[in-house]
C-alpha cells in the first residue's frame, strides 16, 4: 500500500453490473477495512449488500445521508438555513441554465455558418469563451453562496455536526481506504461537504465511481447528450472536493455521451480546457497520485478536434515511485 501521507485517488467506471473495485483494491495493496460512502443512494444508502460481498465483508458504511437527517432533526435552525441555501443554489442553476442554453445555441448556429476560415475560427473561439465565462461566473456564485452560509452558520462548529464528525473520524481511522459510490450527485456532494469528508481522506486511498468520481473532482459537470426529456446541455453544478485536478469526470459515457457527435465532443473538450474531459466507461480506471495520473485502463479522453482517444500519461514510473 502507498505509505505515509500520500493519498491515492482511483477513479473507476460504473460498478453496478460489472464491478472491478476489488481488482483496484488489490492493485493498490489495500488489505484492511474500507469506509463506504453511499449517501448518493439517499434513503437506500444502507442497501450495500452487493458492495459488502464484492469486497469480502470489509466495508464500514459511514451512513452520511442518515447522519445528515439526524443533524437536521437535532438542529432545526441549521436545517432551515441549509434548505434556504439549497433553494438559492437551485435558483442560481435555473438562471445559469438559461444563459448557457442561449450561448450553446448561438455557438451551434455560428459553427454551421458559411464564412472565410479565419473569421469562422475567430467566431468559434469567441463562442467558446462566452460559454466559459458563463460557467466561471456560475461557479463563482456557487462558491460565494457556500462561503456566506459557512461564515454565518459555522456548521463545523455546531454540536450536532461536531458529534457526527467525531464518530465518522473514529470509523475512518480504523480503515485503510474510502470508497465513494455514485447516485444523486448533488445529495452526495452536500453530505461530503457537510461532514468535511475531504479532510478525512488524508493518508487514505480513495476509490470513487460515477457520482463519486464527479464529486472528488474540482468541478462537477452534469451531462447527458440524450436525456428522456429531450436534448441536454452539459452544465456545471458546483465545485467538487478537488481530490483530483485538471479533469472533468464523465461516468457511463456509453449511455450518456454521443461519442460520434464531433461537434458536441469538440465543444465539451474546448469548453473545459485546460482540464481534460475523462470518460469513464465500464471496467475503466485510473489512479491519481500527487504527481498526477498513473496506470490508466480503458479511460477515454475527449479531444478538441471532436474525437476521443484512450487516455494515456507520460512517464514509466510505477505507483510506488
Amino acid at each position: 500500500m502507498i505509505s505515509g501521507a500520500t493519498r491515492a485517488v482511483v477513479l473507476l467506471g460504473a460498478q453496478r453490473f460489472d464491478p472491478t473495485l476489488a481488482e483496484a483494491v488489490a492493485e493498490l495493496g489495500v488489505e484492511g477495512k474500507i469506509a463506504a460512502i453511499t449517501a448518493g443512494w439517499q434513503e437506500r444508502e444502507e442497501e450495500d449488500d452487493d458492495l459488502q460481498e464484492h469486497l469480502g465483508g470489509r466495508t464500514v458504511n459511514l451512513r452520511l445521508h442518515a447522519r445528515a437527517e439526524e443533524v437536521f432533526k437535532n438542529d432545526p435552525d441549521l436545517h432551515a438555513a441549509h434548505r434556504e441555501r439549497q433553494a438559492i443554489l437551485r435558483h442560481r442553476q435555473d438562471f445559469y441554465r438559461i444563459r448557457l442554453e442561449h450561448a450553446l445555441d448561438a455557438q451551434h448556429v455560428i459553427a454551421n455558418r458559411a464564412a472565410p476560415k479565419d473569421i469562422l475560427h475567430d467566431e468559434a473561439r469567441a463562442s467558446i469563451q462566452e460559454i466559459r465565462d458563463i460557467d466561471r461566473s456560475h461557479l463563482e456564485r456557487c462558491v460565494r453562496d457556500h462561503k456566506a452560509f459557512e461564515e454565518r452558520w459555522r456548521p463545523l462548529e455546531r454540536p450536532a455536526i461536531v458529534d457526527q464528525i467525531g464518530e465518522i473520524a473514529e470509523l475512518v481511522k480504523d480503515c485503510d481506504a474510502i470508497a465513494i459510490a455514485g447516485g444523486h450527485v448533488a445529495s452526495l456532494l452536500n453530505r461530503l461537504r457537510l461532514f468535511d469528508v475531504a479532510k478525512l481522506t488524508a493518508g487514505k486511498v480513495v476509490f470513487a465511481w460515477c457520482g463519486g468520481a464527479m464529486a472528488v473532482s474540482e468541478r462537477v459537470v452534469l451531462f447527458h447528450h440524450s436525456p428522456p426529456q429531450g436534448p441536454g446541455a452539459a452544465e456545471v453544478l458546483d465545485e467538487g472536493l478537488a481530490l483530483v485536478g485538471d479533469v472533468v469526470c464523465l461516468p457511463q459515457p456509453e449511455f450518456r455521451l454521443r461519442l460520434d457527435d464531433r461537434e458536441r465532443i469538440q465543444v465539451m473538450a474546448r469548453r473545459f480546457a485546460p482540464a481534460t474531459c475523462l470518460a469513464l466507461p465500464a471496467r475503466s480506471r485510473v489512479t491519481w497520485l500527487k504527481r498526477g495520473p498513473k496506470n490508466p485502463s480503458g479511460v477515454l479522453a475527449l479531444r478538441d478536434d471532436g474525437m476521443h482517444t484512450r487516455f494515456e500519461v507520460s512517464g514509466a514510473a510505477g505507483l510506488g515511485s
